[in-house]
């Protein structure tokens, strides 16, 4: 998401460029014609329209990215973890702890400033054998939680991961 959200800054810069330089009253060395002021009013509104169009699609993206992000929900229990997904569409999936061959944590400086990170499960689920925890609150305490819960359901079900 921190991606995500340096590319829209990118793209509103631009568009805030568009919208705001008079692009279209720049005369000099590399510009070897003049427009008619016609024309350079309707270089203006195109100008415009196109720095507010990408706004509202930069705009756009982000609240899709935020929903999809707000609808997903976990839950950990000491036997699974099951996580449900989507928009209009929800989907539900599990993923028994038991299967859980490795854990890892990333964090980058972003996540950090925000207080969330990722937690990524390392599996021999056939259907999800890399699952990701996104943008979650406390990831060290649930890295810990499942972490613990993995090993417990290794000794009650005899299961001996080889590497």
């Amino acid at each position: 998401m921190a991606g995500t959200v340096i590319k829209a800054a990118l793209f509103l810069g631009i568009a805030a460029f568009l919208i705001t330089s008079p692009i279209e009253q720049v005369t000099g060395r590399w510009l070897s014609f003049e427009l008619t002021d016609s024309q350079a009013a309707m270089f203006r509104e195109y100008r415009v329209g196109a720095g507010l169009g990408l706004v509202a699609v930069v705009i756009l993206i982000l609240l899709v990215k935020v929903a999809k992000l707000k609808m997903t929900r976990y839950e950990v229990t000491p036997d699974r973890v099951e996580w449900s997904r989507g928009i209009l569409d929800r989907k539900v999936d599990n993923l028994d702890m038991f299967r859980v061959i490795d854990i890892k944590m990333r964090r980058n400086l972003l996540d950090c400033i925000l207080g969330i990170g990722r937690i990524e499960l390392i599996t021999t689920d056939m259907t999800d054998p890399q699952f990701t925890f996104e943008k979650m609150r406390n990831t060290r305490t649930l890295y810990d939680i499942i972490k613990k819960a993995s090993l417990d359901a290794d000794r009650r079900t005899g299961v001996v991961h080889l590497e």
